[in-house]
Formats: structure tokens, sequence, C-alpha cells
């Protein structure tokens, strides 16, 4: 009696209901997939609904957690201080105030708030006034105030090294004033780490005014050779991070080789880079992209300008060729994203002042300099053009397995989101593929929708439909089930009565 009292109203109603249950659902996972790279659904039934119904093992489990914690030994994601890093004064401000866009993230920036705060301040430095300003101009998020505060406390001490590198660093417009303050503030840290190094080894307290004033004394230095490279002084730049290098051959934390390097490129001199780069490109130093891409850049300028893609195809990959292939295989599998940036096939923006090593933050600090060398020599980029897809076959599973270095670590999308500003694309890799709960969902909730207007629409049309349907159906389940009834009676065996 029940269903009998139901009228098309209400089935159109519950047709619409439903399609707007499904299409909640559909929004929600499209949201989820976008925000974390997987299905909700198919994360929950995974991670829950599987496990009850007993589809996990304790040798599987085994495992996995084997597996998880190799993973998490060997590819930490760690976040690097970028070697390229801009002047946010003369550099980055002048950009967002040019484009309207602010290019480092609040994440990044206090990074380089705990760096400065490592570097150039110490335990000994408790209770000096100018060095509490100093701290407190690190920790505060907006430009003006960190830049009066380092006002404040280079009035209070004007020795205040650390002072001078916070206006140098964001209060100048153009790199010749940069220079001019960071020159001013070398001639105080190398007397004072002078000072610290005749009474650091008699008087162990000294020791972290020492370390302090070492990073300082690196960190002026490597700046000027980097202001120097803006002005286009190559042979200062390449004296002054040369000396460095020599001076300091175990200090890698601000990874100025990877400065030279570019230098080297930047003045054409292939043969010292090539030399250079040999000690680096070793299974004993950290890769990066600056190591890896530079390696291929080298081999390839070998070959680049003869080389053409049909005539390799006819006669083969001469020795010289198929070296600098590998080469090219080799870099694109320890960063992908790069070649993206060097082809032009992605805008570049301006590179954040932390980098993740293999991820996009690295791809864009690297192409946003290395560009023009690639340019530079001829057939380089054509060269890569033709070969860089061909690392995807070697690595069909680049998270599981990888050829010449470890899988492609898991969380360097969700690392590179908070590096990177809001407005650029944050590149990918692998792809990730539209899950098949997305499809289904949006195929219910279409149909639903469908269903529900046609039905309110043509009731009368849908109905005789439906029923049509229904028949189809039912049909073909009656015919085979008649044809089994008939089977089975014509197989069973007779039965006779007796009287």
């Amino acid at each position: 009696m029940f269903l009998n009292a139901l009228t098309p109203k209400f089935y159109v109603a519950l047709t619409g209901t439903s399609s707007f249950l499904s299409g909640l659902i559909l929004i929600f996972e499209w949201w989820y997939f976008k925000k974390y790279g997987t299905s909700f659904i198919e994360q929950i039934s995974l991670t829950h609904i599987y496990p009850l119904l007993g589809g996990s093992d304790e040798e599987n489990d085994c495992d996995s957690v084997d597996s998880g914690r190799a993973h998490n030994g060997i590819q930490d994601c760690k976040v690097s201080r970028n070697p390229y890093s801009l002047f946010r004064g003369a550099e980055y401000q002048r950009a967002a105030k040019e484009f309207g866009h602010d290019p480092l993230t609040y994440y990044d920036m206090n990074l380089s708030a705990q760096d400065h705060q490592t570097f150039f301040i110490c335990e000994a430095d408790a209770g000096k006034p100018e060095y509490e300003l100093m701290q407190m101009a690190w920790r505060e998020r907006n430009p003006e105030e960190r830049i009066k505060k380092a006002r404040e406390a280079l009035s209070k001490n004007p020795d205040c090294v650390t002072a001078m590198i916070l206006l140098a660093e964001e209060e100048f417009s153009s790199v010749v004033e940069v220079e001019k303050m960071f020159k001013q503030a070398y001639k105080i840290t190398e007397s004072s780490l002078r000072k610290s190094q005749q009474s650091h080894s008699h008087n162990p307290t000294q020791d972290t005014f020492y370390l302090r004033d070492i990073h300082v004394f690196i960190f002026i230095r490597r700046r000027l050779a980097m202001c120097a490279r803006k002005l286009g002084k190559l042979k200062e730049a390449i004296k002054i991070m040369r000396e460095l290098i020599r001076e300091y051959p175990n200090l890698n934390l601000f990874n100025i080789h990877e400065n030279l390097i570019e230098c080297y490129l930047e003045a054409q001199q292939y043969a010292d880079a090539q030399a250079f780069l040999t000690k680096y490109d070793d299974i004993h130093y950290p890769k990066s992209a600056t190591i890896c891409y530079t390696a291929a850049l080298l081999k390839s300028r070998q070959v680049a300008e003869k080389f053409s893609p049909d005539i390799a195809s006819k006669r083969g990959l001469s020795s010289a060729e198929l070296s600098a292939v590998e080469a090219i295989h080799r870099a694109v599998e320890f960063n992908p994203h790069v070649p993206r940036y060097l082809l032009e096939m992605k805008p570049l923006i301006l590179p954040t002042e932390h980098i993740l090593k293999r991820g996009d933050s690295e791809a864009i600090a690297y192409s946003f300099f290395h560009l023009t060398h690639w340019k530079a020599v001829e057939g380089a980029l054509n060269l890569l053009h033709c070969t860089w897809e061909g690392t995807f076959r070697l690595i069909p599973y680049p998270l599981e397995k990888g050829n010449l270095f470890y899988p492609y670590p898991h969380s360097t999308e969700s690392t590179d989101r908070e590096l990177l500003p809001s407005f650029h694309t944050v590149s990918v890799y692998p792809k990730k593929d539209v899950p098949f709960f997305i499809i289904f969902t949006a195929v219910l909730c279409s149909l639903t929708a469908l269903l529900a207007f046609l039905t309110h629409v043509y009731p009368d049309q849908m109905g005789s439909f439906s029923s049509q349907a229904l028949q189809w159906f039912i049909c073909p389940l009656s015919y085979i089930s008649e044809r089994l009834i008939g089977l089975l009676s014509a197989s069973a065996p007779l039965v006779v009565q007796r009287t």
C-alpha cells in the first residue's frame, strides 16, 4: 500500500536529493585530491575498511614498514638554503612593486630568520642591547620594522655587523649600494675575526664568538662575490669564491661551489668548470641540480652543434653523443622539473630563499640563472628537447625504484607548495591520474541529475521508458532461468514407482 501511494513527485525529489548529495561528494573528492593528491574514499577504503575485511597479512605489513623506514631514512625532504638567493631590497622588493606579487612566502622568510639567528647570533651575545634588537629584527615580518630595528641597533653599536647585513640585504634598492655596505661590514668583521682567532684557543668561552665570526665573515665575502657577479666583475667574483673554498674546504654550509660553477659558465671558462666539477660530481658529495645539469651541459657542448635526431636515428649514436644523452637522463632523473623551465614550456618566477633538493623550487633556482648558459651553447637545448623525455622509460615507477638515484621522494610536492608563492603552479612529478572514485562519482551525479530532469519534464514518457527498460532487463533473466530449469529437468534421472 505504501509503495502504491507514492507519487511521481516523490521519485523526482528522491532522485534530485541523491543527485545533490552525489554532487557534494564529487566536490569534496575533487578538493581533497587537489590538496593532498589522493582520493579520500580510496584512502579510507585502503586504510580502514580493507584491513577489517581481512585484506592485510603480517608478511605484507612487515614489508611495507621496512620500505617506509628506508624511504624515510634515505630521502628525507630537507629544505636547504638557496645558494642563488637574491637581495631582498634590490631584487625581491623591486619585483614585488613592479608585478604586484610577493615572491617570498612567510614559511620561506621564517626559515631565513632562523638561519640568520643561527649564523649571526651566539649565546655569548645575550644581554647586549644591539643583539637583542637584531634578534627581534630577524623575527619581524614587516620589512619596515626590520629596517627600523637594524638602524636602532646600529645607533647603539656602530660596529654591529649583523645590522649592516640586514640593511644591505633589505634597505638598499641597487646592487652598488649593497656592495658598498657589505664592504664596510667586511672591514669590521675581518678585524673581529682576527681577534677571535687569537683568543679562542686560549679561552673556551670565545669559541662561540669565533664560530659566529666565521659564519659572518664567509657570508659577507660570499655576498660580495655575488655583488661582483651581478655587476659583471666576473674575475673578482671567481677570485673571492676560489679563496673561500680553498680557505674553508670543509664548510659546505653555503654551497659556494655552485656559485663558482655558475661564474665559470658565465665567463665561458668551460675547461675550468669541467676541472672543478670533477671534484664535486663524485659519489662522496651530495648531488644537486647544478652539478647534474652542468655535467650534462658540458658533455652536450661537445656534440650538440652537429647533433641531428634524424641522422642519429639512421646511423645510431656515437660514443660522445651517447655519453651526453646518458648525462641528460641522469640529470632529469635527479630533478625532472628543470627541462620544462629550460625549454621555456613553463614560465619562470624569482627563486626562493630556500629550496628542496629534487623539487620544483630547486628547478626554478637553477633555471633562473642557468638558462642563459644553455642558450649560449649552440644546439644544447635542441639535444635536451630530443632526449629528456626518454628518461621516464628507464624509471616507469619513480616513487618505488630509481635508476641512478634513490626513488623520487613522496612529499616533495607538499613542501614545495609551502616554499613557492601561491600564484605559481607547482610542478608535480610523477603526474597523478584522477582516481576512479572521482570519475565514478561524477558519472553517477551527472546520470542521476539527468534522470531527475527528464522525469520532471516528461513524466509519462520516462515512465513508459522505465517499464520498457525493466522488461528488457527481466526478459533475458527469465529466459535464462527457464532454460536452466529445462536443462536440469532433462538431465534428472527418472524415478519409477512400483506398486
